[in-house]
């Protein structure tokens, strides 16, 4: 393992938080990280995207978070050079050579991320994992240039923890696993922001309690109820926060809206900024991407307001002015009567294809080992006495309640007028009422009207 090196700051550079109220930069490396262009995009780069809606202190950055996680690894790395230092080649404790590599993956992992990271993946095709890795090795980033200076292969290097391809599984689970820095970073900042206390958990005591051993990273029997603490956290925060109606409302508009952008802008009839552009074309570069942020996507939103074309005009208006769809719960057997909901949308004055649309939102808030899938060979395993490993929803009760449920639901959105009730007669009122009926009938109870 080579010891890669940085050049140690005369004076430590400390930065205020208001999650981890100190983040300690001591490495040049970092410092001019953060100075690149690359990294201060992220600044521009909302976390909780259309949240904001709903929760208006979610304005918080991806710069922030990348900060936030930087920190959490590198105290991870203090406790583990200070209690577990490895005495000799596969004693399953750690090396501190590590250190530098995986504080710069802790401080990068997100460096790929765009604007409304998830709805702009799903419609460009992008993947801000594989982006970000990009950013790392394109030899003409500044953040590359950076890296480079450590070592030549080290930005590659860096690359391959955040690609999980890493050799050393206690660097890759660090800052990718069920408990890892980026969790337990965005769950607490998250909370902090949107109000909540929901994503709140005994961090201090978890840190505490933290150790390495040969496939990974582990916790003693000691930290056991803090972990229970951080999953039922995050499964509070992913029903309360991250999947909540109205925020999957404005990403449905959010989705629309770009779907119909793209098919009048290859009808010519659309004022984009250049860099935007490119993505409508299908035709763009990593520095056409590296120009993307909230702001440039917001200026085009505000242009559109304007446009000819009604529906992409009607669409930016309710993202921008917050005018969310109305949705109720379906499931499998209320499935059958969308059909006839979509007709007296369609009939009312709506293009179903833009005004409706199905969503789910189902989180598994803790799984076991898989041998396949998103949460593979990640579980969380607690350590005993005797450093025998046992997995913890076999110690807990609370977790074993939690482990592989799937919680969430499934819901209809659509135009809220659609279960509107008027004082005076008008021309759509016989559609709402019929429209209502099939609701209340069909077994689709569970109305929810955005709040105002």
């Amino acid at each position: 393992m080579p010891n890669f090196y940085s050049q140690k700051l005369k004076k430590e550079v400390v930065l205020r938080d208001p999650v981890h109220e100190y983040i300690h930069i001591e490495d040049q490396v970092i410092l001019d990280i953060l100075k690149t262009k690359e990294f201060q995009r992220m600044r521009r780069i909302k976390q909780l995207g259309p949240i904001s809606y709903v929760f208006p202190g979610a304005t918080h950055t991806r710069f922030e978070h990348n900060l936030g996680v930087y920190e959490l690894t590198r105290r991870i790395c203090n406790i583990f050079a200070k209690k577990y230092p490895s005495q000799r080649s596969g004693d399953g404790l750690w090396d501190d050579n590590n250190r530098l590599l995986v504080e710069c993956a802790g401080l990068l992992h997100d460096i790929g991320h765009g604007p409304y990271s998830h709805t702009f993946e799903h419609l460009f095709g992008t993947n801000h994992e594989k982006i970000g890795q990009k950013i790392i090795t394109d030899p003409n980033t500044e953040i590359n240039q950076v890296l480079r200076s450590v070592s030549p292969n080290f930005p590659a290097l860096v690359a391959s923890v955040i690609a999980k391809t890493y050799p050393n599984p206690q660097v890759v689970k660090m800052i990718s696993s069920q408990a890892d820095a980026d969790r337990m970073d965005y769950l607490q900042r998250d909370a902090y922001f949107t109000g909540v206390t929901y994503g709140k958990f005994d961090l201090s005591r978890i840190l505490q309690e933290i150790r390495p051993y040969n496939e990974g990273i582990c916790f003693t029997m000691a930290g056991m109820h803090a972990v229970e603490d951080y999953i039922v956290s995050r499964y509070q925060m992913y029903q309360q926060v991250y999947f909540h109606r109205v925020g999957r409302s404005m990403e449905v508009i959010l989705q629309h809206l770009l779907e119909r952008a793209k098919i009048i802008y290859q009808q010519g009839n659309l004022p984009v900024t250049p860099s935007l552009a490119k993505f409508l074309a299908n035709d763009w570069t990593l520095d056409d991407y590296l120009k993307l942020d909230d702001g440039v996507m917001e200026t085009n939103f505000s242009m559109w307001t304007k446009v000819s074309d009604p529906i992409l005009a009607d669409l930016t208006k309710r993202y921008l002015f917050r005018q969310p769809l109305a949705s109720i719960c379906i499931d499998q057997e209320t499935k059958n009567l969308l059909p006839k909901l979509k007709d007296l949308i369609k009939q009312a004055g709506f293009d179903p294809n833009y005004y409706t649309d199905t969503n789910s939102a189902f989180d598994e808030p803790y799984d076991a080992y898989k041998p396949s899938g998103k949460n593979a060979n990640s579980q969380i395993e607690i350590m005993q006495d005797d450093g025998q490993l046992i997995e913890l929803s076999q110690l807990s009760p609370l977790v074993r309640s939690l482990n592989g449920t799937l919680q969430g639901d499934e819901r209809f959105f659509f135009p809220k007028i659609m279960m509107s009730n008027s004082d005076e007669p008008q021309i759509f009122d016989p559609l709402y009422q019929k429209f209502q009926r099939y609701v209340k009938n069909g077994a689709l109870r569970y109305i929810r009207k955005p709040k105002k």
